[in-house]
């Protein structure tokens, strides 16, 4: 059910070339809410022009300051700001989600219950986990558990006076700029919240091995500088992610090397370790998943996926701690 004129909440649609994906997100905003930005980053396919048709107010970002997703939100957060009425809560979404009908309406009576939470979100489903392997990783990891929550994705709705309150997301940040926002949030007396109720369907639409890859090179970046943004933290950001990460692709190949190069080809026989850890794995998830094919696959990428995510830490100190140059990764 749309909400009245003057309704306290907002919503900052992003995108970049999302074409028909675009066009279901934003009916699907528009059928709950009627205070709509849209943030566009370089679409070359219409999608500006599309979302002003629409009666959408358009910020379009400019072209000669680095895109992320992090600086596009927040500049449309600015602009519903500026409005005669700013909205009280805002909802954020990406311009490859479809908003769940309702979802307005159930996540504002949660905020308007307890004024201690500043986010609430709810489950992501993938449109099509059918589709690929990736798209079903996607699903599988975007599954959570209803209650309390450490942190979000790029869509949920929060109290706009909390979102300013900590100067919104980390612009420097290509990646992982949600967990790091809420990490802040948490800092500053927040809490989270996630619904058991659907919130939106996402289109990943990732078919190729090289799309996963590049994907997890983007979520090892993303570990390495939320890390080094709260390294002095009393708990810091990520460790434990960045620390798995360093063991299983750095450390053991690399004490394996040693022992190779002093005891013999054998040492490389602590390869096994590897296969060993997917079966691990596999016997750990076995009961979740009931389905072998399924399970080997989760198996098998939850190992591999540590090497691109090294090559993303890597990749973290080359660009920005070197040369202060980091840019977004595109997978799609």
């Amino acid at each position: 059910m749309k909400q009245q004129k003057g309704s306290l909440v907002g919503a900052v649609v992003i995108g970049r070339n999302e074409g028909e994906r675009l066009k279901r997100c934003l009916a699907s905003v528009l059928a709950q809410l009627e205070t709509v930005v849209y943030v566009d980053s370089g679409s070359h396919d219409g999608s500006a022009e599309y979302a002003a048709s629409l009666g959408v107010e358009v910020v379009s970002l400019d072209l000669s300051t680095p895109f992320s997703a992090g600086r596009a939100r927040n500049e449309g957060f600015s602009q519903l700001m500026k409005r005669d009425d700013p909205p009280d809560y805002v909802q954020f979404i990406d311009g490859d989600c479809e908003l769940c009908s309702g979802w307005i309406a159930d996540g504002r009576a949660f905020l308007e219950t307890d004024d201690a939470y500043a986010v609430v979100s709810g489950r992501v489903k993938e449109r099509h986990p059918e589709a690929s392997v990736y798209n079903w990783l996607c699903d599988v990891e975007w599954t959570g558990t209803q209650g309390e929550a450490r942190s979000c994705g790029g869509i949920f709705l929060i109290r706009a006076a909390a979102f300013s309150g900590i100067e919104g997301f980390n612009t420097d940040m290509v990646a992982g700029e949600e967990p790091e926002m809420c990490c802040r949030l948490r800092q500053a007396g927040w809490r989270l919240y996630t619904l058991a109720r659907d919130m939106t369907l996402h289109d990943a639409a990732m078919v190729r091995f090289s799309q996963w890859w590049k994907r997890s090179i983007r979520s090892g970046l993303a570990y390495a500088h939320g890390w080094y943004l709260h390294r002095k933290d009393e708990n810091p950001h990520h460790l434990r992610q960045n620390q798995r990460i360093l063991v299983w692709a750095f450390l053991l190949p690399l004490v394996l090397l040693a022992l190779a190069l002093l005891l013999g080809p054998w040492a490389f026989g602590g390869l096994l370790i590897y296969p060993a850890q997917a079966a691990r794995q596999y016997l750990k998830m076995a009961r979740v998943f009931r389905n072998p094919r399924r399970t080997l696959q989760y198996a098998v990428f939850n190992t591999i996926e540590k090497i691109p995510q090294f090559g993303g830490q890597v990749l973290f100190v080359r660009r920005h701690l070197l040369s202060g140059k980091l840019r977004i990764i595109e997978y799609k």
